[in-house]
């Protein structure tokens, strides 16, 4: 008997199952990650019955701890109990119509439930009943696949994905997150139904995309889904960076490529979902501003401005939040170039002082970010970019620790200007305020009120003259 069996939840659902004298069954991912060691809270139950009347019962056992929510037009209920969430349906069976992805359920048999499952490695189930308890049923040889690392359908992939196309993102998914392959055959049938893809919702195309993005390596997901095709279909703007092209013995790397090397290496430093979208999105615009310039090559001047202007089209067409999140994303395309340009040049107290006041408090996942976008094969180049990019952040300690430029604010600002010079709102407020700004980001006037009042005396005289 499995040891996690030995949790009075499990026991209480035994007993449960046995005074409403049916079968009950643990099934799908939490079973999955027994056998692959990993931590789960999220408890998937099927009965051969009524899955609401065992959530009912295990509910009144459980007491004034727990919390039942009934989804009585589904059949099924969730408990939850702690910081567990156990899910209660009954076993079913499915067909499904070509034109959605909603299948048409009747009540079924264990076997029923679990033909209908994604993968072999989620039809796994283990028996929670008085006659059944502990055992393992794995009609698929699960097991064997887990052992292996395979991702493969129950029965025959090109039904199982035309029939529920959201499932083609789920295999690429997993095969992400737990590093399997998916077996020959369910791959060939995601290539061949990727069309299908279509008729299903882009909140949960974009929800399992994002956990693409966060698995250990994201680059086998996006691998996978170009080659699948799949890629074409949702994300398209990202499939125009695949490529090189040469003229005159010249050519560009392949910026499909080296974007997934920079997820690759920000995945190494950070788990923040939003940051992994920047280094997707940081060179998303360099097909749009590739130029050759004869004798010189291939040119992406101003990628990163024409960049952040296609963030917000990118995550409306993805569904993804059009908040903090986005800007956040936005701010870290338009000034992923700045840090760099400091990497290979001489690093001074003012260009630093800008950088830090734009990018606020986002300043330590810029140069995250910037750190990430090194990929050349070079090693001197390596080093020294990493060399120059250790210089500018002591530069941003010392600035940040003088200067307290994060997130600044000039001391003075333009309503006061006008208050103080008697001055109404027009160009000169805007003159006013640059000529403060650049004069105290460039060190020529010390960040404080005296001495910004001081410049702005001797300033506005200029302009009244």
């Amino acid at each position: 008997m499995y040891s996690f069996l030995n949790d009075p939840i499990f026991k209480l659902i035994n007993q449960c199952a046995g005074e409403l004298e049916v079968d009950a069954y643990a099934i799908g991912g939490y079973v999955r990650d027994i056998f692959l060691n990993r931590p789960s809270k999220d408890i998937d139950v099927v009965t051969i019955g009524k899955g609401i009347d065992l959530a009912t019962s295990l509910h009144h056992k459980l007491g004034a701890d727990a919390h039942l929510s009934v989804f009585k037009n589904f059949g099924t209920a969730q408990v939850k109990f702690h910081d567990l969430e156990i899910e209660f349906v009954g076993a079913r069976k499915e067909s499904y119509n070509r034109n959605s992805r909603k299948p048409m359920v009747e009540d079924g048999n264990l076997e029923d439930d679990q033909n209908r499952r994604d993968f072999t490695i989620n039809a796994l189930a283990i028996g929670l009943s008085k006659n059944n308890y502990g055992k393992l049923l794995d009609p698929f040889n699960g097991i064997s696949d887990l052992e292996n690392k395979i991702i493969r359908t129950p029965l025959e992939p090109d039904i199982t994905y035309s029939d529920d196309p959201l499932r083609m993102m789920r295999a690429i998914r997993f095969a992400s997150q737990l590093n399997f392959t998916i077996e020959k055959n369910s791959f060939e049938a995601i290539a061949k139904n990727k069309d299908r893809i279509s008729i299903v919702s882009k909140e949960r195309i974009a929800d399992e995309l994002n956990k693409i993005i966060l698995s250990p390596v994201p680059s086998v997901g996006f691998k996978l889904l170009f080659d699948s095709g799949l890629l074409h279909f949702i994300f398209p703007e990202m499939v125009k960076l695949h490529g090189t092209e040469t003229i005159n013995g010249l050519s560009h790397k392949d910026n499909f490529y080296h974007t997934l090397e920079v997820l690759d290496n920000l995945a190494k430093k950070s788990n923040d979902l939003w940051l992994r979208w920047a280094a997707i999105l940081h060179d998303i615009a360099k097909p749009a501003t590739k130029r050759f310039e004869e004798g010189h090559g291939f040119t992406f001047h101003g990628h990163e401005d024409r960049g952040a202007r296609m963030v917000p089209k990118i995550f409306t067409n993805l569904k993804l939040p059009l908040n903090e999140k986005m800007k956040y994303v936005q701010k870290l395309v338009e000034l992923h170039l700045r840090p760099i340009v400091l990497a290979k040049t001489e690093v001074t107290d003012s260009a630093v002082r800008r950088l830090l006041v734009e990018a606020g408090d986002d300043i330590d996942d810029l140069m995250a970010l910037c750190e990430s976008d090194i990929t050349t094969k070079n090693p001197n180049k390596v080093k020294r970019y990493l060399q120059n990019f250790e210089i500018v952040r002591q530069k941003l300690i010392e600035l940040e620790e003088k200067d307290k430029l994060r997130n600044w604010q000039p001391p003075i600002g333009g309503d006061e200007i006008m208050n103080l010079y008697n001055l109404k709102p027009g160009r000169e407020i805007g003159i006013l305020k640059n000529a403060l700004k650049n004069a105290i980001l460039d060190g020529l006037v010390e960040n404080n009120y005296d001495s910004a009042k001081k410049f702005l005396d001797s300033k506005s005289k200029e302009i009244k003259n």
